[in-house]
């Protein structure tokens, strides 16, 4: 498992096969950079291809999640100059769209295509950007205090890294429109009750929430798992009869993998059953 410190983020590993990243610019509440967006897409990279993660788990420390982008040219300070220059930005028409598709949103596709699970550990401020990347994950846990919005109009901008897509998804057409277009900033409860959160803890109690979901969902059969995860996110694009043929292509590889052998003769013997044995554990 890779671990290390990155621009604006920490990477630890946690048994069985668990990541955590800690967004740690508390500072800036966390929010991103140009640069903190692209080591976060390599370390997506790396983890998905790696078999010893299971679990990704994201978190702040201070007062925010992610509070959304860098406002101003401090978004790019954190590049090196030869790196800048190959970067436009938004100095044009153009660099703000290259820059969208390959950063912003190419973000968020990394962690809405990750075959491991993902949690959102969500600490304090999680505002457009860091709205987005938790709505991206699979599971969202909030502490009491935590607040949550969109708030793009506020500033006249576009909630553009896909912001809209995952708020019709979560809550939507009439509530996504309200909460967008009234620039709704909720707290915590209310993001429980909109459903944008799964569950509300007390912040001493957030980490260790996090964590014994990520062990729940780590010691789950993972290839069954991670196929009915895409086939889950499919089908809420899919017609009937397509969701049904794509999630019939899947079955064949869960049906005939040892966890579903595994897992037949505990439900017979009575015991708990023992997945992921070809990950050596």
């Amino acid at each position: 498992m890779q671990t290390g410190i990155y621009c604006g983020f920490e990477v630890t590993g946690h048994d069985p096969g668990i990541e955590l990243i800690t967004f740690n610019r508390p500072e800036r509440l966390n929010a991103t950079s140009s640069a903190m967006k692209r080591d976060l897409m390599e370390v997506l990279t790396q983890a998905q291809m790696d078999d010893s993660v299971r679990v990704v788990v994201f978190t702040g420390t201070g007062n925010g999640f992610c509070a959304g982008d860098t406002i101003g040219p401090e978004y790019r300070d954190d590049l090196p100059v030869a790196t800048a220059r190959l970067n436009p930005g938004h100095e044009h028409a153009l660099g703000t769209y290259d820059g969208l598709r390959t950063v912003s949103q190419g973000l968020n596709q990394a962690v809405r295509n990750l075959n491991k699970m993902t949690i959102a550990a969500i600490n304090g401020f999680a505002i457009q950007t860091g709205l987005s990347l938790a709505l991206c994950c699979d599971f969202r846990i909030a502490a009491r205090g935590a607040k949550l919005g969109s708030g793009t109009l506020r500033y006249g901008l576009l909630p553009d890294e896909g912001g809209h897509y995952l708020l019709v998804q979560h809550l939507g057409l009439a509530r996504a429109m309200d909460f967008m277009f009234r620039k709704r900033i909720v707290t915590a409860e209310e993001a429980a009750e909109l459903g944008l959160v799964n569950d509300v803890v007390d912040p001493a109690e957030l980490h260790q929430a996090a964590m014994d979901l990520a062990v729940e969902l780590a010691n789950g059969p993972q290839v069954a798992m991670r196929l009915l995860k895409r086939a889950t996110y499919n089908a809420a694009d899919l017609s009937w009869n397509q969701a049904l043929d794509d999630i019939a292509v899947r079955t064949p590889m869960a049906d005939h993998h040892p966890d579903a052998a595994e897992g037949g003769a505990a439900f017979l013997q009575k015991r708990v059953p023992h997945f992921n044995t070809w990950l050596g554990h």
